[in-house]
């Protein structure tokens, strides 16, 4: 079978070539890129997204479909639209229900992987800062230590620059936009994350000799959230045996990453875009 599935919408002219990282008799994992959503949007309904893209390429008995005889896909849990990565997709209602029951007690281990400016304040530390919508704003949570639900991370510095940090988190608990409020309340907005305060990576702030041609507007290194999910852990729901799906770094995090090493000053950890070294919770 294709190691990749091809969706488009025709409403929005937009393709999709959407790599499979796993998949068996019941589950189905995929490597979300940055921009789509998983599921509709309230506030615009008219947006692609992938469940719908999915369920319409079942009907339309697209070959990737047809040769696999799907008749049900539902995601077990969310991405936020510019987050990349590992998304864990259910081929029946009761695989579902396993996963949903598994999501809401025991949470899977997830590592993300995520670009941030500023300095940290240690090599490794834990956000334990409690999350809440923003009254004012519905699509907006903030930090709220008397409204707000308890709310845990687990960071750590994976490569550090002159201004900025290439940082591994792992939430211990699962609220909307978790990382992206918690990386924000320790002083390390993520790159490109506007709704957080989150600036655009340009080469004008990496190069000291930069210079834009006359007439010529800069186009950012990396506009879009810096966040990728790149490790997702859990029990399988029908074998029991613990299993790990993994998404490769995209491009866009590849070049911004190249770009930071070359011209970044960068000033310690690794030369990959991530490790294996586990959370160490004892030093915390």
């Amino acid at each position: 079978m294709s190691a990749t599935i091809k969706l488009s919408s025709p409403a929005t002219r937009e393709f999709w070539e959407i790599p499979v990282v796993f998949e068996d008799a019941h589950l189905f994992a995929l490597d979300k890129p940055a921009g789509l959503l998983t599921s509709p949007d309230r506030n615009d309904p008219a947006r692609p997204n992938l469940m719908r893209l999915l369920h319409d390429a079942i009907a339309a008995g697209k070959a990737w479909a047809a040769e696999r005889g799907l008749t049900y896909l539902n995601h077990a849990h969310r991405l936020d639209a510019e987050t990349s990565g590992v998304i864990l997709i259910a081929k029946s209602k009761p695989v579902l229900v396993m996963l949903a029951n598994q999501f809401g007690t025991d949470l899977p281990q997830a590592k993300y992987v995520a670009l941030a400016r500023g300095v940290p304040r240690a090599e490794q530390f834990e956000v334990d800062a409690k999350i809440a919508p923003h009254p004012l704003t519905p699509w907006l949570m903030r930090v709220d230590s008397r409204q707000g639900k308890q709310s845990k991370t687990l960071v750590r510095v994976v490569e550090t620059f002159r201004d900025y940090v290439w940082l591994a988190c792992r939430p211990v608990t699962n609220r909307t936009h978790q990382i992206r409020v918690h990386l924000r309340h320790t002083g390390l907005p993520i790159v490109g994350d506007a709704l957080y305060g989150g600036k655009p990576l340009l080469l004008s702030r990496l190069k000291r000799d930069y210079r834009l041609k006359p007439g010529r507007t800069e186009r950012p290194l990396l506009a879009r959230v810096a966040l990728h999910a790149e490790e997702l852990t859990l029990v399988h729901p029908i074998t029991g045996v613990t299993v790990t799906f993994t998404a490769p770094l995209p491009k866009d995090l590849r070049v911004a990453l190249k770009y930071l090493r070359e011209h970044g000053g960068a000033t310690s950890g690794h030369q990959n875009a991530s490790n294996d070294e586990p959370f160490s919770s004892s030093s915390i």
